[in-house]
């Protein structure tokens, strides 16, 4: 169990954009009702069908929200990384959930009752507002995302996926090797294409010394070029 100072000192830290949002009452009732859950790799956080009941906040790991298509096959809808906040916009449009929210990694979230967010905002415009601003945001990259889906070729897919991968989670410490290690599976699922495609489409990054492939690590060697597809399709 979390000491209460210990989590507030979390909260506080990882959570800071809405944390300066909150008054001091608000903020005891965030610190008296936070949860801490951790999830294996792979395992559902919630699932398509659900009802809404959290505000979840990635504080440790990756997390993927995905659907799944025609025939059983995925499509990645987005990825996220700490510290992000999801789950609550099914919540907010009175709907279940439509996707679902799984663990990339080990992960360990914090989660608050959608119920009690929806009494802060009540109160606090500035809350609502930072609800806004998410949701906008989200909006806006749900938009690029479909229109680059349905008309770049799928090595303009690939390449955009690969660099979603590098905004996202980064490089490890030699500045070439992505931060996250995924099937090719996963990377198709990004991508919006098979996975026949997709290990063909990053043989011939390799190919073209864009890229090196050792298992599922993924060594990104010319980024330039890598952006002029994605940008070109």
């Amino acid at each position: 169990m979390i000491k209460k100072s210990t989590l507030e000192k979390v909260i506080s830290e990882d959570l800071a954009e809405l944390w300066a949002t909150l008054s001091q009452d608000e903020k005891r009732i965030i610190v008296d009702n936070f949860e801490i859950h951790n999830f294996k790799k792979n395992q559902i956080i919630y699932a398509e069908s659900e009802n809404p009941e959290y505000l979840w906040c990635l504080l440790k790991g990756k997390v993927k929200l995905y659907k799944d298509g025609i025939g059983g096959r995925q499509q990645i809808l987005r990825l996220y990384r700490p510290i992000q906040y999801f789950g609550y916009r099914a919540f907010f449009a009175k709907e279940p959930y439509v996707s679902t929210a799984a663990a990339f990694e080990t992960s360990t979230l914090g989660a608050i009752k959608m119920s009690i967010v929806a009494e802060l905002i009540d109160h606090n415009i500035n809350l609502a507002w930072f609800f806004i601003r998410e949701l906008s945001k989200h909006l806006g990259g749900s938009d690029t995302k479909i229109v680059n889906l349905t008309q770049k070729h799928i090595r303009g897919r690939l390449a955009e996926a690969l660099i979603l991968l590098i905004e996202s989670y980064g490089f490890e410490e030699d500045g070439e090797t992505l931060k996250i290690y995924m099937a090719r599976e996963d990377i198709a699922n990004l991508s919006n294409m098979t996975t026949s495609n997709a290990i063909r489409t990053l043989s011939s990054f390799v190919a073209e010394h864009i890229i090196t492939v050792d298992g599922r690590r993924i060594k990104i060697i010319n980024e330039s070029q890598l952006r002029k597809i994605s940008k070109f399709g």
